[in-house]
C-alpha cells in the first residue's frame, strides 16, 4: 500500500489522480491533501479520502477546514506543503499544484528521498538544475504525469540515452490551432478556455493555446531526460493520439499512444514499474480513428514556443522569468485585463530587461520569480 501526498487535489491532475487511487484502493492510500481555497471540491474529498493531514493556503481557510473536520491536523501554506511531502509515512509525492510554489516541497521531498510523480512543470522549468542535482544526489526518481513526458519515458524504457537521436513531443495546438494570428486579435476567454482535445485546468489550457505549454515542455524534456535542445523537435499532431516519440540513431522510432485521458500517464507514475487496470478509461480504437495528421510546428504563428527554446538554450535563471512572466500574463488574460496577445508581448519584455544569472541557488530563482512578476504588473501601468 503506498501512502499518498497530493498537492493540488482540487484542480483537472488531482482530481483525476484521486479518480485513480479510488479505483484501486488495496493499492493506495492519500496521507495528505493540499489544496488553496476551494473547499466546495476539498471538503467532499477530505470526506471520503480521510487524510491525516490537510494543507490549505492560508489561515482563514485553515479554520474553515479545522472547523467541519476538527480531529484532521490542517497546515498552511510552503511550510505546510513541505511538512506533508516529507512526512516518514510518505511513499510518494503526487505534485500538481500550479506554477512555481510546488518548487520548495519538491526539493524537500527529494532530500527525504520520496518518490516524485512529478506534473508541476514550473518545478523544472524554474530550477531544473537544482532539482535534477538533488535528485541524482539523493538517488530519487522523478516520474512525469504530463502525457507528453509520460511518453517519452515509456518509450525510451529499457534503451540507452547515448541511442537517442532526437525527441519529438506532440502537440494538439490548442483552442487557436487552425487561426492566423490575424484572427488572434480580440479573442476571448471562453474562446481560449474551448481546448478540442483535453480537458485541464484554466492556467494549463490557455498556455496549450498560446503553445506556451509547450514550451515547457521542451524544457523539462530537457532535464528530465538530459537531451539537448536541438535534439528535442516538436509537431502539430491534431488528434492527440500519439503522445510523444524517440527516434533512436538506427532511425528507429518508438510511440506511445493512447487516447486523451490524463489518467493514463497519472496511474503509470503510480504503479511504475507495474501496470495496473484502468477500466474507466476508453481503448484507444485506431480503425475508428483512421487517420492521424501531422504538420510542422510554425515558430512565428506560435511565438510563445520559440520564446521557450530561446530562454531554454540561454538557460540560467532566464527560464525562471520565462515561467514567472507567463504565469503572471496568463493570470492578467483570465482577469480580462490583457488581451491574448499581449502575453507574449509581456513575457518577450521581461526576458529581454533581463540578465542572466548562471547558476542561481534557490532563494536567488524565489527572488527573481517574484520580481518578474511585479514587474510584469507594472508593465500595465
Amino acid at each position: 500500500m503506498k501512502q499518498i501526498t497530493l498537492l493540488g487535489a482540487t484542480g483537472s491532475i488531482g482530481i483525476q489522480t484521486l479518480d485513480v487511487i479510488r479505483l484501486h484502493p488495496d493499492h493506495f492510500s492519500v496521507y495528505a491533501l493540499a489544496f488553496g481555497k476551494n473547499i466546495e471540491k476539498a471538503f467532499p474529498l477530505i470526506k471520503e479520502f480521510e487524510p491525516e493531514v490537510v494543507v490549505v493556503q492560508d489561515h482563514t481557510v485553515k479554520q474553515q477546514v479545522e472547523g467541519e473536520f476538527p480531529t484532521i491536523r490542517v497546515l498552511q501554506g510552503t511550510g505546510g506543503m513541505i511538512a506533508a511531502s516529507t512526512a516518514e509515512k510518505v511513499d510518494v509525492l503526487v505534485n500538481a499544484v500550479m506554477g512555481s510554489v510546488g518548487l520548495p516541497a519538491t526539493m524537500a521531498a527529494i532530500e527525504a528521498r520520496k518518490l516524485i510523480a512529478i506534473a508541476n512543470k514550473e518545478t523544472l522549468v524554474t530550477a531544473g538544475h537544482l532539482v535534477m542535482e538533488a535528485a541524482r544526489k539523493y538517488q530519487v526518481d522523478l516520474l512525469p504525469v504530463d502525457s507528453e513526458h509520460s511518453a517519452i519515458f515509456q518509450s525510451l524504457n529499457g534503451e540507452k540515452n547515448e541511442s537517442v537521436e532526437r525527441l519529438i513531443l506532440t502537440a494538439s495546438g490548442g483552442s487557436f490551432r487552425d487561426k492566423t494570428r490575424e484572427d488572434l486579435v480580440g479573442v476571448t476567454v471562453d474562446d481560449a478556455l474551448n481546448h478540442p482535445n483535453w480537458s485541464m485546468g484554466a492556467k494549463i489550457t490557455i498556455d496549450s493555446a498560446s503553445m506556451m505549454n509547450k514550451g515547457l515542455e521542451v524544457i523539462e524534456a530537457h532535464w528530465l531526460f538530459d537531451i539537448p535542445y536541438e535534439q528535442i523537435d516538436v509537431i502539430l499532431h491534431r488528434e492527440s493520439v500519439i503522445h510523444s516519440m524517440v527516434e533512436y540513431k538506427d532511425k528507429s522510432v518508438i510511440a506511445q499512444l493512447g487516447t486523451p485521458d490524463m489518467k493514463v500517464p497519472i496511474q503509470y507514475a503510480l504503479t511504475y514499474p507495474d501496470r495496473l487496470d484502468l477500466s474507466m478509461t476508453k481503448r484507444l480504437n485506431l480503425e475508428e480513428i483512421a487517420t492521424l495528421h501531422f504538420q510542422p510546428m510554425d515558430y512565428e504563428r506560435f511565438r510563445c514556443l520559440k520564446l521557450a527554446y530561446q530562454a531554454g538554450k540561454e538557460g540560467g535563471s532566464m527560464t525562471t522569468v520565462l515561467n514567472a512572466a507567463n504565469e503572471q500574463a496568463v493570470e492578467l488574460f483570465l482577469k480580462g485585463e490583457i488581451s491574448f496577445l499581449d502575453i507574449e508581448t509581456l513575457i518577450e519584455q521581461a526576458l529581454e530587461r533581463h540578465q542572466t544569472i548562471r547558476k542561481p541557488d534557490l532563494d536567488t530563482i524565489l527572488t527573481i520569480d517574484q520580481e518578474t512578476r511585479q514587474q510584469v504588473r507594472s508593465y500595465l501601468k
